[in-house]
C-alpha cells in the first residue's frame, strides 16, 4: 500500500512539474536564463520547503507535541508529505484560478 501511494507520490511530482514549465514557458525574458524545467524543480523543492517549514513554525507556535503525527506507521514523514501535496496541487489551482477569472 505504500508503494502505491509513493507512486502516486511521484506521478504528481512529474504532472506537477510539467504543468509548472508550462505555465512558464509563456514568460519571455531577452537575458540568458535557466531551462524551464530546472526553474519548475526549484519551484517545487521550493514551494514544499516552504509550506513545510511554515507548518513546523506553526505547530511549534500552537505548542503541538512533537510526536502526535509519529503513530501513523508512514515511511515519510506525514508533515513533510501534506506540504509536498500542497506544492503539486499548486500549480493546478493557479491554473483552474485563471480560467475562474475570465
Amino acid at each position: 500500500m505504500q508503494a502505491l501511494g509513493l507512486f502516486c507520490l511521484a506521478i504528481g511530482v512529474i504532472f506537477s512539474i510539467k504543468e509548472r514549465v508550462y505555465l512558464m514557458m509563456w514568460r519571455s525574458s531577452t537575458e540568458p536564463r535557466q531551462s524551464n524545467l530546472s526553474n519548475a524543480i526549484a519551484q517545487l523543492v521550493g514551494t514544499a520547503g516552504g509550506i513545510y517549514l511554515s507548518f513546523e513554525l506553526l505547530l511549534s507556535f500552537l505548542k503541538v507535541p512533537e510526536n502526535w503525527l509519529n503513530e501513523t506507521g508512514l515511511i515519510v514523514e506525514p508533515l513533510a508529505l501534506f506540504s509536498l501535496i500542497l506544492a503539486i496541487v499548486q500549480p493546478f489551482a493557479i491554473r483552474a484560478w485563471i480560467k475562474i477569472k475570465k
